[in-house]
């Protein structure tokens, strides 16, 4: 059995390891390590440990830390306080009946070796449950085994088991931490832990579980605990990728113009019609000839716009001069120069510009710029 010094020293490296890891996970701030070094070195010198001896310290948490282990008794303190009351209650009562002579006779406290004999009946009446798939009376049974023994890993693990089926994942993750805790050597416990985690979210907490449970079963671990780190191992890896197709931004693949026609011009079959084009194509007849309309720059910069914004198309169908101007370029009219045509019923721009209308409704069409601002200068819808 170890001495009470020994467990002093162990207890002296646990603190020492706990003012290490809170430092590390940002509990204590930088400013504060030199502190901690030398609280650290004066745990040291006086209770005559070494916190560099690895073995040493595996020994005194066992793989754990102090937090967590404190963290196990808090939640027993608080699950027994009620029950604990109720004891000392009765217990100061017997005492008391002892002492004055009133009252019956105490019932006398059953012997260690009943009471564990009484906690196994409760645990097997729990595996029979849990054999039944009767996860209630399990959990029952579990408890009153636990009322008896409350640091028993088994029992803390088996009833783990018994809430993980019910799909109380977090108590299940409890009872698995108590048990580790309790005894990090029980691996189911491990398993029982990784499985909790696991179906809480906590895919790397589960992986870590897994990890310890096959250092502790040791040989490279068993099948089960080994395919629960793969699971959760691959799980942690596809958040991580998820994390990174989020952080980037997504490329847009579709062209600056809509509609495109052949070699990546607009489609202007559509303007041709409204033109009253599509006569021969050539000026024959009286209709405007569109590969001379397209040899202009400022035209053909308002034909490709005209072309990606189909509302736009439809605000100038609705325009009933521009409607007229359509109509007189595609009736003929073969004089020269006549009308604000040039010959061969062309259009003549430089006339047409002269009108504040059109002039601002060619500078809309080409975005307020001049002439080759056509291709992706509209917003992306």
């Amino acid at each position: 059995m170890a001495s009470n010094s020994d467990s002093k020293k162990r207890l002296a490296l646990a603190i020492i390891d706990f003012l290490s890891t809170s430092l590390k996970d940002g509990t204590l701030v930088s400013e504060d390590a030199e502190s901690v070094e030398v609280a650290q070195s004066c745990i040291a010198d006086t209770f005559h440990v070494n916190p560099n001896d690895k073995s040493a310290m595996q020994d005194a948490i066992g793989g754990q830390s102090l937090l967590s282990i404190y963290g196990v008794y808090e939640k027993l303190k608080g699950s027994k306080s009620g029950a604990g009351v109720g004891t000392s209650a009765a217990s100061s009562s017997s005492q008391s009946s002892s002492k004055t002579g009133g009252g019956t006779t105490p019932k006398p406290q059953p012997s260690t070796g009943e009471k564990n004999a009484e906690a196994e009946s409760f645990k097997s009446k729990g595996n029979a449950a849990m054999a039944s798939k009767d996860y209630k009376s399990a959990i029952d049974a579990y408890t009153k085994a636990l009322d008896i023994s409350p640091l028993n890993p088994i029992y803390l693990s088996n009833r783990a088991a018994a809430y993980s089926a019910s799909h109380k994942h977090t108590e299940a993750q409890t009872d698995a931490e108590m048990a580790v805790a309790s005894d990090p050597k029980y691996t189911k416990a491990w398993s029982r832990l990784g499985l909790a985690r696991f179906a809480l979210g906590d895919a790397r907490g589960s992986m870590e579980a897994y990890q310890k449970g096959i250092e502790y079963e040791g040989s490279g671990g068993s099948d089960a605990m080994k395919k629960g780190y793969e699971t959760a191992k691959k799980r942690v890896e596809e958040v991580e990728k998820e994390g990174e197709s989020m952080d980037q931004d997504p490329v847009d693949t579709a062209r600056g113009d809509a509609a495109p026609g052949g070699g990546g011009m607009p489609d202007l079959s559509a303007l041709a019609g409204m033109l009253g084009g599509g006569r021969g194509g050539g000026g024959g007849g009286g209709g405007p000839d569109l590969s001379s309309i397209m040899s202009n720059p400022m035209f053909a910069s308002m034909a490709q716009n005209l072309m990606s914004n189909p509302d736009m198309m439809n605000n100038i169908m609705s325009n009933p001069r521009l409607r007229q101007m359509a109509e007189s370029f595609g009736g003929g009219g073969g004089g020269g120069g006549e009308g604000g045509r040039g010959g061969g019923g062309m259009p003549d721009i430089s006339s047409l510009m002269q009108d504040p209308n059109i002039a601002d409704m060619a500078r809309n069409m080409m975005g307020g710029g001049g002439a080759g601002a056509g291709r992706g200068a509209g917003p992306g819808r």
